[in-house]
């Protein structure tokens, strides 16, 4: 994602603490102007959207994108669901990989691409507490050993 072409809009870092993230997928979502214009502005906020696949279609819910102040009356409605556009063939390798026991679809970040709105969606499994504790443990054993490693630099 690195790209010349992409921006970073928003970012679910709750959700690479509270899953382990099997694979990624590329989408692209479906949006009305005014939500178009609140995306790029970064107003919004997704820790608790999920994915799910309806009828061959993959939809987001709890995925909160704000009116757009400059726009008039007709303005969009914030929470409703947004369909993610993939290929069939991703689709069905989802809705496999989802009915085994204890997968979910979670959007991981949202970015622009080529300035298309794109989201990463993460095939997710929810950590244990013990995991959560241990990546925890990591990352601050991890913040000790650049500290010192810093503080022997500067000497």
């Amino acid at each position: 994602m690195a790209n010349e072409g992409t921006k970073l809009i928003a970012e679910n870092r709750k959700a690479r603490f509270d899953y382990s993230i099997e694979d990624t997928y590329e989408c692209g979502i479906e949006l009305l102007g005014t939500e178009v214009k609140s995306v790029k502005d970064g107003k919004i906020s997704f820790p608790d959207a999920f994915a799910e696949i309806l009828n061959g279609e993959v939809w987001v819910r709890n995925f909160h994108i704000s009116e757009y102040v400059y726009s008039s009356v007709f303005n969009h409605d914030p929470d409703r669901p947004k369909k993610l556009l993939l290929h069939k063939e991703e689709i069905k390798r989802l809705s496999r990989k989802v009915d085994e026991k204890g997968y979910t679809l979670v959007p991981l970040s949202f970015y622009l691409k080529n300035g298309r709105v794109k989201v990463s969606l993460g095939v997710c499994k929810g950590k244990k507490q013990f995991d959560k504790r241990d990546a925890i443990k990591e990352r601050d054993n991890k913040r000790d050993l650049q500290r010192e490693f810093r503080k022997r630099l500067d000497g």
